[in-house]
């Protein structure tokens, strides 16, 4: 039982990042801008957030990770700016524009960090967030021991953002309009709405968001930031987001199923039957589990048809 708490703790843990990135990615996609510069956003979010935590703990103790994860978000916000400015304004190629910016992520981020700390990661830091037992919950039986003890907080933050965003983008007349941004542009634009907007609005969430989860990642896996602390996480939750069909509940189930790949490794030797098996095959387990992903369920998944596409207001 030990062991399979265990392993269920830590796939939550690391799916986290995984699920609210993933839900970044769904807003930007159903607005019909296609987002996979979540990677470089990520890392600028992690950047922030591990460079505000050892210069602030001393100072404002408990409150650090959350105002650095704040930070964090804001941080990506801003910088998921640029993708919209070059993909919706200037009507760029938008897999190009991700690739430009998950490229200069890394070299804003080692750069900044050479400047602050005289090397290219940040300080190491003590005031991370703290795993938890959760009052009253986490003396449910066999419940209890698997979902609300030894977790972080920021988990129960990324099942909030789900119920959120599901409700936002099923109930509510702006996910109608987001939604149909990515369906039929030319049907949105006719009844006054500003496709632009919607568009501008749907990459923003996306970048405040996939931010938000970057500087979560750095704070709860790590004691420092480096340039290869994301390690392809945004990619994992683009598979995630096509892997849950583009639905918030989807995303949810299928960054559980990545975030158990990824520590899947640390538990092989624990089992008999893989205790033999090289344990670089289980490291790579969840690029090669996003690689199936995308080629099973990318053409069977029916994203939004219009995502990826440019809207030009005068062809309407």
């Amino acid at each position: 039982m030990n062991l399979i708490s265990s392993i269920v703790t830590l796939s939550l843990i690391y799916a986290t990042p995984i699920i609210i990135t993933a839900l970044g990615g769904l807003y930007s996609e159903r607005s019909g801008i296609v987002n996979i510069a979540l990677e470089g956003i990520m890392v600028i979010g992690a950047f922030v957030a591990a460079t505000f935590t050892p210069l602030n703990e001393a100072a404002l103790g408990g409150w650090t990770p959350w105002i650095a994860i704040l930070l964090g978000a804001l941080a990506g916000g801003l910088y998921s700016l640029i993708h919209a400015f070059v993909s919706i304004d200037l009507q760029a190629n938008q897999v190009i524009s991700g690739t430009a910016l998950n490229m200069l992520a890394i070299g804003i981020s080692v750069y900044f960090c050479q400047i602050f700390f005289n090397q290219q990661r940040t300080q190491t830091f003590s005031r991370g967030f703290v795993k938890t037992n959760v009052p009253l919950f986490s003396k449910i039986p066999i419940i209890g021991d698997l979902f609300f003890k030894r977790m972080y907080y920021t988990f129960y933050l990324a099942l909030l953002l789900v119920i959120v965003t599901a409700f936002i983008l099923r109930k509510t007349r702006f996910g109608l309009r987001l939604r149909a941004s990515g369906e039929h542009p030319s049907a949105v634009d006719s009844l006054g709405v500003s496709v632009r907007k919607m568009r501008y609005t749907g990459v923003l969430i996306s970048g405040l968001l996939a931010g938000l989860s970057g500087g979560i990642m750095v704070l709860t896996q790590a004691t420092q930031f480096t340039a290869g602390s994301i390690h392809g996480v945004g990619f994992i939750s683009l598979a995630a987001l096509i892997f849950g069909r583009w639905n918030a509940w989807g995303v949810l189930g299928a960054g559980v199923f990545f975030g158990f790949s990824q520590i899947f490794a640390i538990f092989s030797k624990d089992i008999p039957i893989l205790a033999k098996v090289p344990a670089e095959i289980f490291h790579a387990l969840p690029y090669i589990l996003t690689i199936i992903a995308i080629l099973l369920f990318s053409r069977r998944s029916a994203g939004p048809k219009a995502a990826g596409e440019l809207y030009d207001v005068s062809k309407r």
